[in-house]
Parts: C-alpha cells; sequence; structure tokens
C-alpha cells in the first residue's frame, strides 16, 4: 500500500487546488510554493510514489504526463520552460507521488540547485 499524501487528498477533492489541466489520467495545478512565475505540478490520478516506482506498464502514462506538461506550459503563454522530476529525498522530493514541475516564466540558471 502507498503512503497517503497530500496529492491523494487533492485528488479526491478533500484540499483544493488552482486547477490548470483535468483529464482521466492525471490533474495539473498550480504549486502554492512557486519558484517562477508560472510553477505547475503535473499529478498522475495513479497512486505512484516517484519515478523509482515506475514499471514498463507504465510508459503510457509516463508519456501522457509530459505531453500534458507540455500542453500546460503552452497554456500558460510559455515557450521557455523547464520540467522537473525529484526522485527520492536526497533530489529534493518531499511528495511521494510521482509529479512533474512545469515551471517558467523567467530565465532559469543552471544547475538549478
Amino acid at each position: 500500500m502507498t503512503e497517503e499524501t497530500i496529492f491523494h487528498r487533492i485528488l479526491r477533492g478533500e484540499i483544493p487546488c488552482d486547477e490548470v489541466y483535468s483529464d482521466s489520467l492525471c490533474l495539473a495545478f498550480r504549486d502554492i510554493q512557486p519558484a517562477a512565475p508560472v510553477h505547475i505540478l503535473v499529478i498522475p490520478r495513479k497512486s505512484l510514489p516517484s519515478l523509482m516506482e515506475a514499471q514498463k506498464e507504465d510508459s503510457n502514462l509516463l508519456g501522457h504526463l509530459l505531453l500534458v506538461a507540455k500542453k500546460v506550459a503552452i497554456k500558460e503563454g510559455l515557450s521557455n520552460w523547464r520540467t522537473v522530476i525529484n526522485t527520492g529525498a536526497e533530489a529534493g522530493q518531499t511528495v511521494f507521488h510521482l509529479h512533474i514541475h512545469v515551471i517558467g516564466g523567467r530565465t532559469l540558471t543552471w544547475p538549478p540547485g
């Protein structure tokens, strides 16, 4: 059993979010602690703690999440953006439900952290 996270509660509608996209496979919403003018999280409806736990049968879902990240970036008027997937606590993952950060709206430097 996967540990309950805030994202599970958001998916069930128990906690409100500033939704920007939703379909049968995922939900995208604005990050409550944005790192840039545009900072959207794309999360799967399937409970998947991180990319480490993804399996071959998740291939279509993972591709869909990236295409949704592109869709929301364009919807937000971005022509340049960064997509980030943190995997594990040492990489900066704080919510253990796979999610893609879509970050843009300002010049982003490298390395990020």
